[in-house]
């Protein structure tokens, strides 16, 4: 991880910016804050920053909206705020390619533990690096963040590729959702079994077919997940 790691964080309740501001600049983070979601995305292309902390009710553009500007050019982490609860919404954030969400009120210290897991996974140490993978018609490059189907570049989020690089780490082995939370998101991840679910749902509209190669990612019932090589 950079030393001192720069996050963009969008909202437009300035109580809540400056608190989240505060938050992070004590733990060493360099700290930028705009109110509108317009604004963010200029923000972003302008000055791109290793971290988005990216409120969902903003004025100009929403957040959602805002993420799929950004995603069109970029896998940079994100991490959406908002005010509501209800599962629909967090699934729609990770369906759009959020990497985390919190709902408010929230901790201060569990959303600086976030940012920091987040950063970890997507700005690890070369030691943090491991293997590349290939199996017929897939190669999975956690060196390069980098998948590829059929010889083409799919384009994932950072966090999509780790559970397949996971999954595929271990060909033929059940893990629980429980599990894959903890290997690949983290202790310090405060999310539910259905973040799991949404990433293998995009993971097998992104890799169609692939029972023809002889492998899959296969749902064992009432357990959870592996991939499976025939």
């Amino acid at each position: 991880m950079k030393e001192h790691p720069d996050i963009l964080v969008v909202d437009d309740d300035p109580n809540i910016s400056r608190l989240v501001q505060l938050y992070l600049e004590k733990e060493g983070f360099e700290v930028r804050v705009t109110g509108r979601g317009d604004d963010a995305v200029n923000e972003f292309h302008r000055f791109p920053p290793d971290l988005i902390l990216l409120d969902v009710m903003l004025p100009g553009m929403d957040g959602t909206q805002v993420l799929k500007n950004i995603r069109k050019s970029s896998e940079i982490p994100v991490i959406m705020l908002t005010a509501r609860e209800e599962t629909f919404d967090k699934v729609l954030c990770l369906e759009l390619g959020a990497d985390d969400y919190i709902t408010k009120p929230f901790d201060g210290k569990e959303l600086v533990a976030r940012v920091k897991a987040v950063l970890r996974r997507t700005q690890g140490t070369e030691e943090d690096k491991t293997t590349d993978l290939a199996f017929s018609g897939l190669t999975v490059s956690i060196t390069e963040y980098e998948t590829r189907y059929e010889g083409r570049k799919v384009e994932m989020p950072p966090k999509e590729l780790e559970v397949l690089y996971f999954l595929a780490s271990h060909p033929n082995q059940v893990f629980t959702r429980e599990q894959l939370l903890k290997q690949v998101w983290g202790f310090d991840f405060f999310g539910d079994s259905r973040t799991v679910d949404v990433h293998i749902k995009r993971l097998r509209e992104k890799l169609p077919d692939s029972e023809r190669f002889g492998w899959c990612i296969h749902t064992v019932r009432g357990v959870g997940y592996k991939f499976e090589l025939n």
